[in-house]
């Protein structure tokens, strides 16, 4: 169990995620929530608290490590997230910010036990797509540059497609172990971003049904790219069987539990939990917060993880407007932009 925290006072973007992560659950490809509850810290602060799906792997982030990953592995994932995206998009939102570090890896729980299977997580950038008819008029840019689509950059345009420019992005840094840009200055990034003439580079030793795959993803016009369910339907993942994927997890009505009174035992196997493994009490007790680094959804051990939303996104929160600065780490930060910058 991973526990994501900030305090009450600055806890919005927390609350509005898990908001979010209440609406688009029902997919085995989706970092399940388990619900939320509001504890005291020894300071005496009220702090919100969002429980998450532990995910003993890591990030897709983690896996890459500067190195490719073999094709059969990457049209595994790919295809996960693609299942995963789709039914975000179904239920009416963007999540404005994939990349590698925001895919989580679950062990699988048939087959290989060391096999993991792609979830997507951090929805604390995800929005209403206009589509839905319900967004109301959002000034800000979200996301990582790195991974924005043309239409977002260049005109603040952020619906169903710029998630799939965003998966291209992942899906060629999986196979190259590079990201999809060979720069990192803001100014070259947007501009090559928005030019029109020039794409991501694939590299020749790329299948042909990757190459496809990617062309799909890499449309300069939102209007002619491709959609999640589209992609699906590609050789480069239609192929896989998809029982090597499939989760055992127990129907999602049995996961309508009340946590907020639930303590997880932490001895590692969640597969046989019988009622007296929960006693009254907080997940947060004993909570331990990790400082102000990055949000991490798993640790070495196998006891449920203690999470503190960072710094930055509590400034975020408070400001809820940051200038782009020119010299923003593109591979790493998280910001919004006045859509009028």
């Amino acid at each position: 169990m991973a526990v994501k925290s900030a305090e009450v006072s600055v806890s919005g973007t927390l609350q509005q995620e898990r908001q979010v992560l209440n609406n688009v659950q029902g997919c085995h490809y989706i970092l399940r929530c388990y619900g939320e509850e509001t504890t005291t810290s020894q300071d005496g602060d009220m702090v919100y608290n969002v429980l998450l799906e532990y995910a003993s792997g890591g990030t897709l982030a983690h896996l890459i490590n500067n190195r490719g990953l073999q094709e059969t592995h990457v049209k595994r994932y790919t295809r996960s997230l693609l299942i995963g995206l789709q039914h975000i998009h179904a239920c009416g939102y963007v999540h404005c910010d994939i990349k590698p570090e925001n895919i989580l890896l679950v062990p699988s729980k048939i087959g290989d036990h060391n096999k993991f299977v792609a979830k997507i997580g951090d929805f604390g950038l995800a929005k209403r797509s206009e589509l839905s008819k319900k967004q109301k008029f959002d000034p800000y840019l979200r996301g990582t540059t790195m991974y924005m689509a043309p239409e977002s950059v260049a005109d603040k345009v952020q619906e169903p497609p710029s998630d799939i420019w965003a998966l291209g992005c992942v899906v060629l840094q999986m196979l190259t172990g590079k990201p999809a840009w060979d720069t990192i200055k803001s100014d070259d990034l947007m501009s090559r971003i928005c030019d029109k003439y020039e794409l991501p580079k694939i590299p020749s030793d790329v299948s042909k049904e990757g190459r496809e795959f990617l062309k799909g993803c890499f449309v300069k016009n939102p209007m002619f790219r491709l959609t999640a369910e589209m992609l699906l339907n590609l050789p480069f993942v239609q192929e896989l069987n998809e029982m090597d994927e499939l989760l055992e997890d127990v129907p999602d009505d049995a996961l309508k539990i009340n946590f907020s009174f639930a303590l997880y035992n932490g001895d590692g196997d969640d597969d046989d939990e019988d009622e007296d493994e929960f006693s009254r009490a907080s997940f947060s007790d004993d909570l331990r917060f990790a400082g102000d680094s990055q949000i991490s959804y798993f640790s070495e051990d196998d006891e449920f993880v203690k999470i503190k939303v960072p710094e930055e996104e509590n400034q975020r929160e408070l400001k809820r407007q940051k200038l782009f600065d020119d010299n923003v780490n593109c591979l790493g930060n998280v910001f919004s932009i006045p859509a009028g910058v």
